[in-house]
């Protein structure tokens, strides 16, 4: 039997369907422990004598593909073991808006306990895997091991402030601003992960960005030149390194839009704001 063969015959048939057309395959699963510490759970709870010994399913994603498609039935509760995703729902016209980055430790599909199917489509950023925790096997996991249950808990109220600091970037007028409240936002998360907190590499692209933030693809372009140029940031495609924090962090406090005399704050305010043009902008930062 080949490895392909074997693979699918681990899974559902309906999750067949998803290593046939959106290249997620079965992976070994891991002990519990592992998930309770993606999730945030504290060390005490992880190392735990009493878990249970509980397998939870992994599955690994390629690059480009659909964990889970807008519409559908749930099947299972993921969590995000490596890599990113991003929440997108399609419009009828086809156009995608981005709702959330994920990485690693956030709950993906949670929401479809409610309505009974999926609000929105998950796709991978990045290569990428994640915990499974089957839906029939949910409550009684809980039941039997508390410390999943608080895990969860946590996993979810932490999404759930992030999900308000999302909205908090879109209260923002100027372009800048949020974009800045995005940048401080993604630093803040990577700092949460044990990684630099100055630089970023962006997993996303800028239209998923600008989707994301509201604003068209250009605007996200001229607003990375223009935080460049008033010395917030050094941009390389998508290598993005924080040089003065404390400036950056003056621009998100801007909610009515930029004033020309100090709304770049830190030790930019006084510098004149760079007149750009778009295509100029756009190869400067371009993905």
């Amino acid at each position: 039997m080949s490895d392909t063969a074997s693979t699918e015959d681990r899974l559902t048939c309906r999750d067949s369907w998803f290593v046939q057309r959106s290249a997620v395959t079965a992976s070994a699963p891991a002990p519990l422990p592992e998930l309770l510490a993606a999730m945030g759970a504290e060390a005490p709870l992880v190392a735990a004598r009493a878990l249970p010994e509980l397998r939870v399913p992994v599955w690994r994603v390629r690059a480009g593909a659909a964990l889970l498609h807008e519409g559908a039935s749930p099947e299972s509760v993921h969590v995000v073991r490596s890599g990113s995703f991003k929440c997108l729902k399609t419009s009828e016209d086809g156009y995608e808006q981005v709702l959330a980055f994920s990485g690693p430790g956030e709950v993906l599909g949670f929401e479809a306990l409610s309505r009974g199917r999926h609000t929105c489509s998950v796709v991978a950023l990045e290569d990428s895997t994640v915990f499974a925790v089957p839906l029939r096997e949910l409550d009684g996991w809980r039941q039997r091991a508390p410390a999943l249950d608080h895990a969860l808990q946590f996993a979810l109220s932490r999404q759930l402030a992030r999900a308000g600091e999302i909205a908090e970037m879109m209260a923002a007028v100027a372009a800048e601003t949020r974009l800045a409240r995005f940048l401080m936002w993604m630093s803040a998360c990577m700092a949460e992960r044990g990684q630099s907190p100055r630089r970023l590499y962006l997993r996303m692209s800028r239209r998923d960005i600008a989707s994301l933030l509201g604003v068209a693809h250009e605007t996200v372009s001229r607003s990375f030149t223009a935080l460049a140029e008033w010395g917030h940031l050094r941009v390389v495609n998508r290598e993005v390194e924080i040089l003065d924090a404390a400036g950056l962090r003056a621009c998100t406090r801007n909610t009515r839009g930029l004033a020309e005399d100090g709304g770049r704050g830190g030790t930019h305010a006084a510098r004149p704001r760079p007149t750009l043009h778009a295509a100029e902008a756009q190869a400067a930062v371009a993905a």
